[in-house]
């Protein structure tokens, strides 16, 4: 067999290297240019593919005008990405920046012990002196370790500096998403294209599993966490906490995290008791309980069948992501992630089962190729007459 070293020449090799080279830089110079708009992009597709169904029903909805219909849910998602989000975003940025602030003047501190605790019946006195007690030694290991969480506060003002440009980031994103809405089965056929491309035998399959999954987890996920936090923040707000922002921020970041918002609401209740009259704790206490608990009435409902994806893949999509394009990246990178984790598990699992039915085919095949047939061994040969 002649190596293609045989069918050129010098001066083809020379040529065909130059091209491959000229191909690869303009690769990368493409990747560069676009690179900062990738996260943007990102959103827009995650944001087509989790509403395409409420896309399609508002279409026939409106008698099959989807302009119209792609209009009315662009507004909506601006809407709630002006109002709602970026209220519950610049109190967050507050409260980061005033956190941040307090480990680079060495200013954190721990409150102590309300003295009315010491009037509640029967664990009064002995909560009172356990909270005297971890004040005090949390204040002592907090006055050691906040000069060396100094550079932690930098990265988290740096965080913090970069929201304004996140919100523009959505911005852009649910506008390009209207845009894909009106053009998502061009666009869908497009990927099945390009994955049979790829993977003649399992593109389709593939297209399904990822559009499936993108929604699962944009709606069962962030969706489900997106609503938790705005109503924590609202209870919050109205229980008139200072760090509401915060607070709705961590519920936010444990709903993704599928750990759960009871880390959170159980000692904002706590201090809500000790700082409220009874009626006000008492209805602050039952729409806490209700947000607490909304996630397992909310997920049944839009994920159905329920997330596969490992709780650890969605943990590190979302510190991966934020780490990588900032804040919106909090949202895409769990879902990438587990699109991506979930195609590789189908792609190994396509293969075990071909490797299975092969050998199950062969192992079939045997018999009749070592050994002749029962009906072959009984057979007898034709008897001729002579005449």
């Amino acid at each position: 067999m002649k190596t293609l070293r045989q069918f050129l020449s010098g001066d083809d090799v020379i040529q065909l290297a130059i091209r491959l080279g000229m191909l690869a830089f303009l690769i990368y110079w493409a990747f560069v240019v676009v690179r900062p708009f990738v996260p943007i992009l990102a959103w827009s597709v995650i944001l087509a593919v989790a509403l395409y169904p409420i896309f399609t029903w508002l279409t026939k909805v409106l008698g099959g005008r989807p302009r119209l219909a792609a209009a009315i849910l662009t507004i909506v998602n601006l809407g709630i990405v002006i109002g709602p989000a970026t209220w519950l975003g610049l109190n967050a940025v507050e409260g980061i920046k005033e956190f941040a602030g307090g480990l680079s003047a060495d200013g954190l501190k721990i409150s102590s012990a309300p003295a009315r605790i010491k009037d509640w019946p029967l664990f009064g006195p002995q909560l009172y002196e356990l909270w005297d007690y971890v004040s005090t030694n949390l204040r002592a290991v907090l006055h050691d370790i906040t000069p060396h969480l100094k550079p932690l506060a930098s990265k988290m003002l740096e965080l913090a500096g970069n929201a304004s440009v996140g919100v523009v980031k959505f911005l852009l994103s649910v506008g390009i998403a209207g845009f894909l809405f009106i053009h998502g089965l061009q666009l869908l056929t497009a990927g099945r294209r390009f994955l049979s491309r790829i993977a003649p035998d399992q593109g389709e399959h593939f297209v399904e599993l990822a559009g499936a999954t993108i929604r699962a987890v944009s709606q069962g996920v962030i969706g489900v966490a997106i609503v938790q936090s705005l109503l924590a923040g609202l209870v919050f707000k109205l229980a008139d906490i200072s760090s509401a922002g915060v607070l709705a921020f961590l519920v936010l970041l444990l709903s993704i995290v599928q750990i759960g918002a009871a880390i959170v609401v159980l000692p904002v209740i706590i201090w809500i008791w000790m700082d409220k009259d009874l009626t006000t704790a008492l209805l602050l206490t039952v729409s806490l309980v209700f947000v607490g608990l909304i996630d397992n009435i909310l997920k049944p409902l839009v994920m159905g069948r329920g997330l596969r994806t490992p709780t650890l893949v969605i943990f590190i999509g979302v510190i991966g992501g934020t780490l990588a394009h900032g804040i919106v990246g909090l949202f895409i990178g769990p879902i990438i992630l587990s699109v991506a984790w979930e195609l590789m598990m189908a792609w190994i699992s396509q293969d075990h089962i071909r490797l299975a039915s092969a050998a199950e085919r062969i192992s079939s095949d045997e018999p009749s190729v070592i050994r002749p047939s029962v009906v072959d061994l009984d057979r007898k040969p034709p008897i001729r007459r002579t005449e």
